[in-house]
């Protein structure tokens, strides 16, 4: 177990991403809800839990003076860097400036931008209490099928099943060891850091947040503009 001064992690803010899916306009960390820019309110949260040390945020290449004018002040150290193609090339960019002597490295999407500062503290704690990762998650409330083509084939046990967020913490070493494997195998489109760390690792799944939404469609964006995010 970590002692609790060496709780403290470095959070990996993930905003390089283009959203697409969002229509045209700028990036989506650079969208607004509330009249404030996503990646402002996901790298606040983080900057806010007292479980967090420093952030190093991702943005795309030439996005980077704007950001750290937007999140200047914000509250814990934060660190601009370009991120890469995919999100795993910008996880690969933003651990190269983690110090080696960072102990827990919590990757959050800043889609995700209802987070709230104790759910960065939860899953660090997690880590902290001798976890190798910890995720956060939500209980599956719908009836899940199994189709193919346009057929159902198969009604899943959704007892068994928990909807996954981010942020996600992780033993540094740990991290940068499963990314390294996963780019030696080739392994480019895993959807969460947990994908390349569980086949090998403790991971622990700790209590999500309903709220915590993910902003990926112009629908999100509506509904989180209208205060779906918290409620």
């Amino acid at each position: 177990m970590l002692p609790r001064m060496e709780a403290r992690a470095t959070v990996i803010v993930l905003g390089a991403g283009a959203g697409a899916r969002l229509g045209e306009g700028p990036p989506k960390a650079f969208r607004e809800v509330d009249g404030e820019p996503i990646l402002l309110r996901a790298v606040h949260a983080a900057a806010t839990s007292p479980s967090v040390a420093a952030v190093v945020v991702t943005v795309p290449a030439g996005a980077e003076p704007a950001a750290e004018a937007m999140l200047d002040g914000v509250g814990a150290p934060v660190t601009v860097v370009a991120g890469g193609a995919t999100r795993q090339a910008s996880v690969r960019a933003a651990l190269a400036w983690v110090p080696a002597t960072t102990p827990i490295v919590a990757v959050h999407d800043a889609a995700r931008c209802w987070a709230s500062p104790s759910l960065f503290d939860r899953v660090v704690r997690a880590v902290a209490d001798g976890a190798d990762g910890a995720v956060p998650v939500v209980a599956v409330t719908d009836t899940v099928k199994r189709v193919e083509d346009d057929r159902v084939v198969d009604t899943i046990d959704r007892r068994e099943l928990r909807l996954v967020q981010t942020p996600q913490a992780f033993r540094r070493e740990v991290l940068v060891a499963a990314h390294e494997r996963a780019a030696e195998a080739g392994v480019v489109d895993a959807t969460d850091d947990a994908a390349l760390v569980e086949a090998t690792a403790h991971v622990r799944a700790v209590e999500g947040d309903i709220a915590n939404v993910k902003i990926t469609t112009p629908h999100d964006l509506e509904r989180s503009a209208a205060g779906g995010g918290r409620g």
